[in-house]
């Protein structure tokens, strides 16, 4: 994904950003877990799942040093981070609270 894209679309509400690997054990655990939200949250946040080995200057730019990273952002700002595999409980409280 082109920056200034990924940048324009974060601007819009709120955006959890997924940053993961396929070779990832604990992002391919999380995985279910995102394609749930995505679902749930499809009309109220953006879901977008970022493969660091193909966007690596995206996850530079981001400060990503370990994943799963997820980051929440709310009209361009990002208001909360998480790393390492999360429920989907907690997540789903952080979405809520940001919408």
């Amino acid at each position: 994904m082109e920056m200034n894209l990924f940048q324009e679309e974060l601007k819009k509400g709120v955006t959890l950003i997924d940053f993961n690997a396929s070779w990832c054990a604990p992002c391919r655990a999380q995985e279910p877990v995102i394609k749930k939200l995505i679902s749930l949250y499809r009309d109220r946040a953006a879901i977008i799942e970022i493969n660091i080995d193909d966007h690596h200057l995206l996850a530079t730019e981001y400060g990503v040093q370990s994943i799963p990273t997820l980051i929440i952002f709310k009209e361009g700002k990002e208001i909360k981070r998480f790393v390492g595999l999360q429920s989907e409980a907690v997540i789903a409280q952080s979405l809520d609270e940001a919408l």
